[in-house]
């Protein structure tokens, strides 16, 4: 059983759901810290067979958060399409829209973040095979797509880019929108989903993961169902700050998503063993019975 899904994932993918169960020591060093030192041989009780659990659960996740994700990239780049589409069919190719620091900041390359962005996007349309793209062209040859067209063709790094590049007007309204106080809470949120996000395309470990973009920290009471995050950095650094944001938005995009239980339900199902749990994700002990949650 080991050698065939050693086949199928490939031994240095699978190390890094063994890696936690490998015993360690810690040591004092000359200047007072101590440091862990991780060793090749496994702690007592440490089974195979848990290890490849872990994996088909880390996927499991990885696909549960995906679903997630692609309801908050979807409902965002309609938001996008319908405030700056009133005033400019084509506003997101229009500098005098966004904000200066996006549009106008020229970087160390010559290129101010909306140029640089505007590249990927002509790319982008440039290499769509789309019917309805197809249709635009031959319609209108001389055009650029309009924003409620062309959003259909951004990846979830380019809206979070887009959206850091908003004017703070916009990024209020959009905020607002999801019921938070602070811009720079969503445009924080964004950054981080898109990490996710890209560990989840990339097919990488999750269920552990630190968060290379991590939320803007909260303060108690902007957000009453998210006070359980305020002073807790080790949720806030790791999955489950993603994971409440993205369950914030949801219950605005769609009240009604059985999302929540099904991520209680795979929760719960994390491979029984007397190492490691699901808490490393940063799920804070009884976050199943917090009103975000129910």
């Amino acid at each position: 059983m080991a050698e065939d899904c050693l086949k199928r994932v490939g031994y240095y993918r699978l190390s890094a759901y063994w890696y936690p169960f490998r015993s360690s020591t810690v040591s004092c060093l000359a200047n007072g810290r101590s440091q862990a030192l991780v060793h090749d041989d496994f702690m007592p009780g440490t089974q195979f067979s848990t290890v490849f659990e872990l994996y088909v659960f880390d996927k499991k996740l990885r696909l549960l958060m995906l679903d997630a994700l692609e309801r908050v990239e979807i409902a965002l780049r309609t938001d996008v399409a319908l405030i700056l589409g009133q005033r400019d069919p084509v506003a997101h190719r229009n500098p005098t829209l966004l904000h200066g620091n996006f549009s106008k900041k020229v970087q160390k390359n010559g290129q101010t973040h909306h140029q640089r962005w505007l590249e990927k996007l002509n790319e982008v349309e440039r290499r769509s095979k789309s019917d309805f793209v197809q249709h635009f062209r031959t319609k209108y040859p001389a055009s650029d797509l309009p924003i409620w067209m062309s959003v259909e063709l951004w990846d979830f790094g380019m809206l979070s880019r887009f959206l850091s590049g908003l004017t703070a007007a916009d990024q209020m309204t959009l905020a607002g929108r999801y019921q938070l106080p602070r811009r720079e809470l969503l445009t924080s949120w964004m950054k981080a989903f898109n990490f996710v996000r890209n560990v989840c395309a990339h097919h990488a470990r999750l269920w552990n993961q630190p968060l290379i973009d991590q939320p803007k920290p909260l303060q108690r009471g902007e957000v009453p169902l998210l006070d359980h995050l305020v002073g807790d950095t080790f949720a806030e650094n790791r999955l489950y700050a993603a994971a409440a944001g993205l369950r914030f938005m949801l219950q605005i995009i769609n009240p009604g998503t059985h999302w929540p239980q099904r991520l209680k339900k795979l929760a719960a199902s994390f491979p029984a063993n007397p190492h490691v749990s699901f808490d490393r994700s940063g799920f804070p002990i009884g976050w199943e019975a917090l009103p975000l949650w129910r």
